[in-house]
């Protein structure tokens, strides 16, 4: 394992505790102008996600209706939009797919899989990081480090399988030297390939495990420099409660 991995990892919770977590519930408020270009403004508002941290399995509620959600799975990829007695809405197999191949960030609208994919992916990955860079797959390597704000954050690139879906394959992130994270870069795909810089902020203990509590989406250069005056998603955690087994969780 990368050193600094290792590192890492033991500062947000240790791996042998992570291998006992069964559940992860997180209120959450995802904001920002994007919702609003895609045709849903204010649709995660005050939203609760219960994620599988182990496989790419997540709820996000409420979706569609105050008492409806949406569930996203993999193996494959499937969203399932249901209303609150649990009756299917509206399903799709490989909704990765059926996004619109040209992108306008301002103008492109999205329909309800296609905003509940992008939202469950992304959550997914948030909340599992940095342990979701043990999963098979999965590679890591330390990298240049980078100066900002007269600091030096330690550089890891990760590479993503295809099994796990997320914003593109590869991926830059960035520790303090109390190996927090601070920012992570990508690309997302689904929306054009933007070179995104993603700040982290404000982490919070939560049953043990460490979670950012603030988080804003901003682009960056060609030079990797962030534009800090625009965000156009931010995501603010309000709660997390972590549950565990006594038992280590199957990998």
């Amino acid at each position: 394992m990368e050193p600094l991995l290792g590192a890492v990892l033991e500062a947000h919770g240790g791996l042998s505790n992570w291998k006992h977590v069964t559940r992860i519930v997180a209120r959450m408020s995802l904001g920002g102008p994007f919702w609003g270009a895609r045709g849903w403004p204010g649709v995660h508002e005050d939203t609760t996600v219960v994620v599988d941290p182990h496989r790419q399995h997540l709820t996000l509620a409420p979706f569609g209706t105050p008492e409806g959600f949406a569930e996203f799975r993999v193996g494959p990829e499937r969203i399932a939009i249901r209303s609150g007695d649990g009756r299917l809405v509206e399903e799709r197999l490989a909704p990765r797919a059926s996004f619109p191949k040209v992108f306008d960030p301002f103008r492109t609208p999205w329909d309800a899989v296609q905003v509940a994919y992008f939202t469950s992916a992304a959550v997914w990955n948030y909340l599992a990081t940095p342990f979701v860079f043990t999963h098979p797959g999965v590679e890591t390597v330390e990298i240049e480090p980078w100066v900002e704000g007269g600091q030096t954050w330690r550089r890891l690139a990760v590479t993503f399988p295809a099994s796990i879906a997320n914003h593109n394959p590869r991926q830059v992130f960035y520790y303090d030297e109390a190996f927090m994270q601070r920012r992570m870069d990508y690309s997302p795909e689904v929306t054009g390939s933007p070179p995104v810089a993603h700040y982290t902020h404000d982490p919070r203990t939560f049953d043990g495990f460490v979670f950012p509590t603030r988080r804003r989406v901003h682009l960056h250069d060609a030079a990797g420099i962030a534009d800090l005056q625009f965000a156009p998603i931010t995501l603010d955690v309000a709660s997390v409660r972590v549950e565990r087994s006594k038992e280590a969780v199957p990998a």
